[in-house]
């Protein structure tokens, strides 16, 4: 089949956008389609409909390409398209997938897939996504500034100035404690046992934090809750007194600010504990909570089977009672105190657990509200899959069309770049980042929260030197460490894996202690307190000036993004600017055994090794390269032979 590529051309922004298929609704494009002249084209129609699920009677729409001209070698097919008009006054019509029947002197060919300007065959590939979002659709700019670091509470710093609750439980050996564990995944288990980290603790070491390239923390939860987790909340108005309280937290924003570091919270609106102020089957709150009485007030924000002890709950764990997010009572709480209290106190954003099983007005209400108070502030959803075509119980998920979410857990860049890192699939980090940052709008991309590991997953180090942990218990997982050898074999890899996260479109997250080699399995190991004594120093400087350099360089926090070269020992992508910029940054992950010589016409600079003004390059085995160039240097793979 020839080789046929595609290009756009949008009105709403004046410039080819050819590496996007998110666009805004009230956008007009112009589609070029390029065909070999040897294909002998004399025909070309786009077929394109809307999405089969939230549309099932609709019909395919076809509409020919007109030819346009000649250039160099190829015969160039253009469509005008006013996107209004597919909408049809139908605010739900915002997904749309197209193909291309190009009819030629010997065969017929439909064409899609998700590369970014090239055409693929639809019959293994699928037809091409487009994806129409609110015109005012704003995201973030702060968020993208630095990198985000995700704390841990309990596990992160104990300043010893909180009292344990009565009935906790504390583990008083922070350096090598094991966390509580259940017998078995899924069985039932207290959690009660803590550390005693807090938000003093975090305050001590926000110079440290600092050091990292810095712009957000992001906390796991911290209202009141009786496990050390605190995903079970038991006031979303109160933080818990093991944390500190709300004087702490109120003091941590207030010393984070003076280093230019904002603090978001970590959302946990799906459900509640059963041991809180709205459930209270544990009646260690005064009132009436749901379990309690029909009366209480908070009675139609659950449901129950059978009153009161069968009530649906979070995946069947009856300490955390569901929550009906469409509840217009739960609404008006959550908006009308909750949001308002924390953000108030400056809170600058939000996580969202488990966002899927959250209701789309519920959504779009919470981002109203947080954009209300502060329009900068991100909302970030934990999101597992692809987010532009998120199906979830059934239903089509409108999370990044412009009413619900800033942007989403980037899940499926972790699973690729770890498959690439640890065993060369360099053709699923071709699909999967030339695939989802198409389909994806650039803001939202620009905030996906780009992670290794965190509080859900095995800690990254594991992942990538020791053993996966599949077929054992978690009494032999609280034991099971690497060997030397496994260990530096992690850490040299996970170098490039954070080289790597840290340059593509989004926010560096980093997960404590991750950067100073802290080890885990599957939850709670990944959950261990941080190793202030075992810091391994070579990793964590590697963290520090990859994050200063993520922090300082603009074209890391908005630049487009292409995919250069995709190979087993070597994946190359550029940055280069959206706009008249003099330089692109060329990322090099030299994952080989050889060193890597690049030679350059032009004088460049290496930002990694600090190497200024030179046109030899050489980069170490298992090494990465942040080269600036001038924006107008062609780059292509043949320049990596």
């Amino acid at each position: 089949m020839a080789d046929i590529t595609e290009r756009k051309y949008s009105e709403f922004y004046k410039k080819e956008m050819s590496l996007f298929g998110a666009f805004p609704r009230s956008d007009s494009l112009r589609f070029e389609v390029r065909v070999p002249r040897s294909f002998g084209t004399y025909y070309a129609e786009m077929q394109i409909h809307a999405d089969a699920l939230d549309f099932p009677d609709d019909r395919e729409i076809y509409l020919p390409l007109a030819w346009s001209g000649i250039d160099r070698g190829c015969d160039v097919y253009t469509l005008n398209l006013d996107l209004m008009a597919l909408e049809n006054s139908d605010e739900k019509r915002r997904l749309f997938y197209y193909r291309y029947k190009i009819s030629g002197a010997n065969e017929e060919v439909f064409l899609g897939g998700e590369e970014p300007e090239k055409l693929l065959g639809c019959g293994e590939y699928g037809d091409r996504q487009l994806m129409l979002f609110d015109e005012n659709y704003r995201t973030s700019v702060s968020l993208r500034e630095g990198i985000i670091y995700h704390i841990f509470v309990d596990r992160f710093r104990k300043s010893g100035k909180c009292t344990p609750r009565g009935d906790a439980f504390i583990n008083p050996d922070w350096e090598n404690g094991i966390p509580q564990f259940a017998a078995y995944p899924g069985a039932p288990l207290k959690n009660n046992m803590f550390f005693g980290g807090d938000l003093w603790g975090v305050i001590e070491k926000l110079d440290y934090i600092a050091s990292l390239g810095t712009k957000t923390i992001y906390l796991s939860p911290v209202f009141e809750a009786a496990s050390n987790h605190k995903y079970d909340t038991g006031d979303y108005l109160k933080v818990d007194s093991m944390f500190g309280g709300d004087e702490a937290l109120e003091a941590l924003i207030k010393e984070a600010e003076k280093y230019g570091i904002g603090i978001i919270l970590d959302g946990v609106f799906n459900h509640t504990g059963s041991d809180s102020i709205y459930f209270n089957r544990e009646g260690n709150y005064p009132g009436k909570g749901a379990y309690r009485s029909k009366n209480s007030p908070y009675f139609g924000w659950y449901s129950f089977r059978s009153y009161p002890d069968d009530y649906e709950c979070w995946w069947g764990v009856d300490i955390l009672p569901r929550v009906k997010s469409d509840s217009k009572s739960y609404m008006n709480f959550i908006f009308g105190k909750v949001i308002p209290k924390w953000m108030n106190k400056g809170v600058g954003g939000w996580r969202l657990d488990v966002a899927d099983e959250l209701s789309d007005a519920f959504l779009c209400g919470l981002r109203k509200t947080v954009k209300s108070l502060d329009g900068d502030a991100p909302v970030i959803g934990e999101v597992w899959e692809d987010a532009t075509n998120k199906v979830s119980y059934g239903k089509r998920r409108p999370y990044l069309r412009g009413g619900q979410l800033d942007s989403v857990m980037n899940y499926p860049l972790r699973g690729a770049v770890i498959d690439f890192i640890k065993n060369g699939d360099s053709e699923k980090i071709r699909t999967v980042t030339g695939g989802l940052y198409r389909r994806c709008p650039k803001q939202s991309s620009d905030n996906m929260m780009n992670f290794l590991s965190t509080h859900d997953t095995q800690r990254i180090l594991t992942v990538l030197g020791g053993q996966d942990g599949e077929g054992l218990s978690n009494a032999e997982l609280a034991a099971l460490r690497m060997s030397k050898k496994e260990r530096e074999s992690a850490l040299r890899l996970l170098k490039l894996a954070y080289a790597l996260i840290a340059a593509m479109p989004g926010v560096p997250c980093v997960f404590y202690g991750d950067e100073a080699g802290l080890e885990g399995h599957r939850d709670p190991f990944c959950r261990m307190p941080f190793p202030w004594n075992k810091i391994d120093e070579n990793l964590f400087l590697w963290y520090n000036i990859i994050g200063k350099i993520r922090k300082s360089e603009p074209l890391l926090r908005d630049g487009l993004f292409r995919n250069i070269v995709c190979r087993e020992d070597l994946y190359v992508f550029e940055r280069a600017p959206s706009g008249n910029g003099k330089y692109k940054m060329l990322v090099v992950i030299n994952r080989s055994e050889k060193e890597l010589s690049l030679s350059f016409e032009e004088k460049v600079t290496e930002l990694i090794g600090g190497k200024k003004g030179v046109k030899e390059i050489d980069l170490a085995p298992f090494t990465a390269g942040y080269i600036k160039i001038p924006a107008s240097y062609a780059i292509t793979d043949e320049c990596f032979g």
